[in-house]
């Protein structure tokens, strides 16, 4: 099967990660995948890799997140061209399946899909307001297939077209060697006297941006920095996708981050290596998330999350068993929490860890996402 991949980044996100992770399971049985995407990012050498033929597609940039109107209107002017683009691409290519992964090429994707081969659309992301209308009708137009990443996501979806087509597939990722259970425990995890004077290290991983809470949760850190001194603090990640909005808020960090112990790493490849130096992972989203892989890749490394209790994370996180989720998106919320989960004895943190662990290889193994992407993925291709 030929397969078109269309992305709306070309810069590594959750959602691009999720693309490459299906690369080589389509390579594996047999399948071409062509990779498009708008900009030059490093998605393109990665899918290169998986031997995927890659192309550039001119469309955007726009802003991430909530869409203006503004934004809508280029959409609907630019849509038309990329439409163009897509049809060349199709018929270069000889594709038997668009792959659509992510909502702005939707609607390019749905004019180019008339009398085209079918359309699977990869839902990662809830999708509110103009965003949800137009991926809706732009669905419908091309009688796309949908996968999404969490019930939560695919609901609002539902209104446009029922149970026709739409299929929840949870993220999986590649379960870690050095998992928390099996590594030698930390300092503050033997057996002390001292336990006020243990170091722990929370950490925040993910894309840096306004949504992701980067800044509430430095808010929270000063709060429990007076009550819990020992503490330390890391903030994994960059600002994506070229996007000013982020960068200011980066520069805005960096201002909430004065006279307090935190370490800014930058974007990191090997997130376990990052993940095996954190005590507790902390996912402070104020915007409810869809599936934040970096959840999954905390359980298969062992390590403890916390995180809001809001959107998809729900889904996967259990609270007191699993994870620990705090009701209120507040900064004094999240510190009151870190802090009395901190005061407890260290072997709750364990334990939680440890089911964790068991669940991601249980429910979240990349081998059991591929499985149900390519079940997926045929469905489509068999839907006309």
């Amino acid at each position: 099967m030929q397969i078109l991949c269309l992305d709306q980044f070309s810069d590594l996100g959750g959602a691009q990660r999720c693309l490459l992770d299906l690369l080589p399971a389509m390579a594996a049985r047999g399948w071409s995948a062509h990779v498009a995407a708008p900009g030059n990012g490093e998605l393109f050498a990665r899918a290169a890799e998986c031997q995927a033929t890659v192309d550039q597609i001119r469309c955007g940039p726009y802003s991430s997140g909530h869409k203006t109107l503004g934004d809508m209107a280029r959409f609907a002017l630019e849509a038309p061209r990329v439409a163009g683009e897509i049809r060349a691409l199709v018929r270069r290519y000889g594709a038997d399946l668009v792959y659509v992964n992510g909502p702005r090429l939707l609607p390019a994707t749905a004019l180019a899909a008339r009398r085209g081969p079918p359309v699977l659309f990869h839902a990662h992301n809830f999708l509110d307001g103009y965003a949800r209308q137009w991926a809706g009708c732009a669905r419908e137009r091309a009688r796309a297939a949908l996968v999404a990443c969490s019930r939560f996501v695919a609901e609002p979806l539902l209104r446009y077209s029922g149970e026709r087509g739409i299929r929840v597939v949870y993220n999986g990722v590649r379960q870690a060697a050095s998992a928390h259970e099996l590594r030698p425990p930390r300092d503050h995890e033997l057996p002390s006297r001292d336990r006020h004077g243990a170091v722990f290290t929370i950490g925040v991983v993910g894309r840096i941006s306004p949504e992701k809470g980067q800044a509430t949760f430095l808010r929270a850190a000063r709060i429990l920095h007076r009550d819990l001194p020992q503490c330390r603090f890391l903030i994994c990640g960059a600002a994506l996708f070229s996007d000013p909005q982020a960068l200011r808020y980066c520069a805005a960090l960096d201002e909430l981050a004065d006279n307090l112990p935190v370490e800014f790493t930058g974007w990191k490849q090997d997130v376990d290596s990052v993940l095996a130096g954190l005590d507790l992972l902390v996912v402070p989203s104020v915007a409810p998330e869809a599936q934040p892989r970096v959840v999954l890749e905390a359980f298969a490394c062992g390590v403890p999350v916390m995180a809001f209790a809001s959107g998809g994370l729900r889904e996967i996180i259990e609270h007191n068993a699993t994870g620990f989720l705090v009701e209120l998106r507040t900064p004094q919320a999240l510190a009151a929490a870190m802090r009395d989960l901190l005061a407890d004895e260290p072997q709750r943190l364990r334990e939680v860890a440890v089911r964790a662990l068991a669940k991601a290889r249980r429910d979240f193994t990349l081998e059991r996402y591929q499985a149900q992407m390519l079940e997926a993925l045929e469905a489509a291709r068999g839907s006309r």
